[in-house]
């Protein structure tokens, strides 16, 4: 293999030009031969057995050489992708340019992944919000402890918003029962909205023994197309109405729903652990801050491709994410309101702030002569091992070697940028206000307003059972 010409645009656009000896060529075609006789028919010869001489005389002497291009091509294109130092981040687009018995070149063109520009990255200054936990915090996480703990007393008096009731029904579309219309001893909570909208209010008033006839009519945008937006009638029997009783704020109650003895501890219990909740997130708050202002610091041209990926990558994550949680995708992209179209300019967006902060890191790693040891890649694969469920082993044969020390050289960066940071107590929308307020800022050019973010659709509201 010689390399003889390489070409570098802006947007990162290899272009070799590679040339295969005669020698590499002719031991290519010979392998060709082999595998590719057998196909060939000659007349006066067995199939698979006519001489290579006979084929290339009868089909011509360039028979092999498409076949023996594919044969050696891939060699000679990473040895001059090794020589050149890059590293392509797609499938190159190979051009041959030249062919015969002394040999071929062909240019190869493929986008690589760039190497980034990286200005200030130590004694960064970035928003980490203050970590109040206060009373009233505390007593919510109780409250919401006492309503998880709330017990259903049958009560007497007709059935108010937020009680339970038990109830049988049987509906019917001008007088004919239809399918999936009918249950017995269903548990309903009324206002839950788990039926067709107008049918749990309709109950509200209702004592246990009573009936009632109740008429909706189904959505237009029903599931089920034979009752969209159709009117029904149900009649409902109320066996028993039932209120959530929530047990008393005591030292029983700590020690019914807790290791603690009192109130007390519990609270504190409670404290504790929303301050680590809130530390965490100020944290990650912060590190994200920080790494906005690194990314800002960082000049870089970003193949499309490597942004296409990356934002496929993010697709495919989100989506396994809500089928993981039992959600639908399309359901949810009719939820938050968004089409495919302004998912995919989010996700792109995303996706060129996360290459380029990994880049950004990976400059910092090289000047830093940030090592990543075989230590700490075993204590990953170990800790990554225990969460899958899988041996070490499996995992090594898994995973991405590459890529896992790419990862950890980015984690390594990231916290070097932390560590020579300095957190802000002052919210940026406040810094921004004193920025506007001053005389400086009467020179500044106006900032582009933020994106409002769509409004959610709230979705379509089940029968219920």
């Amino acid at each position: 293999m010689a390399l003889k010409t390489v070409e570098r645009d802006e947007k990162q656009l290899v272009t070799l030009t590679i040339e295969v000896s005669a020698e590499v060529f002719e031991e290519a075609v010979r392998q060709a031969y082999r595998r590719g006789v057998g196909r060939l028919n000659v007349p006066g010869f067995r199939r698979g057995k006519a001489p290579r001489k006979m084929v290339e005389a009868m089909y011509g002497p360039s028979v092999f050489y498409e076949d023996a291009v594919k044969i050696s091509y891939p060699d000679a294109y990473t040895q001059a992708v090794a020589e050149v130092g890059v590293e392509p981040v797609e499938q190159a687009d190979i051009e041959i340019m030249e062919i015969g018995p002394e040999g071929y070149s062909f240019k190869a063109r493929v986008h690589v992944r760039p190497e980034a520009e990286v200005g200030q990255y130590k004694g960064l200054t970035a928003f980490k919000p203050p970590v109040e936990v206060t009373d009233e915090a505390v007593e919510s996480e109780l409250a919401r402890m006492r309503t998880r703990n709330a017990r259903l007393v049958s009560v007497t008096r007709p059935a108010r918003d937020g009680d339970t009731v038990v109830i049988d029904y049987e509906g019917t579309m001008d007088g004919i029962p239809f399918e999936g219309g009918s249950a017995e001893n269903t548990r309903l909570v009324l206002g839950s909205n788990r039926f067709i909208p107008g049918f749990e209010t309709q109950l509200v008033g209702c004592a246990a023994g009573e009936d009632a006839r109740v008429t909706v009519t189904f959505p237009e945008e029903y599931h089920a197309a034979e009752l969209s937006g159709r009117e029904a009638v149900f009649e409902v029997h109320i066996h028993e109405v039932k209120e959530s009783e929530e047990p008393e704020l005591d030292d029983e109650f700590a020690k019914d729903v807790s290791e603690f003895d009192t109130l007390e501890e519990l609270r504190a219990d409670i404290r504790t652990k929303i301050t680590a909740q809130y530390e965490q997130a100020s944290d990650e708050a912060y590190e994200d801050a920080l790494i906005d202002k690194l990314v800002a610091e960082t000049r870089v041209e970003i193949p499309d491709v490597m942004v296409w990926q990356e934002a496929e990558s993010l697709l495919g994550r989100m989506q396994r994410n809500l089928a993981s949680h039992g959600m639908d995708f399309d359901a949810y992209m009719n939820f938050v309101g968004k089409t495919m179209e302004t998912l995919h300019d989010e996700l792109r967006v995303k996706a060129s702030r996360q290459i380029t902060a990994d880049l950004a890191c990976e400059k910092i790693a090289e000047l830093e002569k940030i090592e990543i040891t075989q230590e700490m890649m075993d204590v990953e694969y170990e800790a990554f091992a225990k969460q899958v469920g899988k041996s070490v082993e499996e995992l090594k044969r898994a995973v991405d070697e590459t890529g896992l020390r790419r990862r950890l050289m980015v984690r390594e960066a990231v916290a070097l940028v932390k560590e020579h940071a300095t957190p802000d107590a002052t919210p940026p929308e406040a810094a921004a206000g004193a920025a506007e307020a001053s005389p400086e800022a009467e020179a500044a050019p106006p900032k582009k307003p933020a994106r409002k973010r769509a409004a959610k659709k709230a979705p379509a509201k089940p029968e219920g059972e």
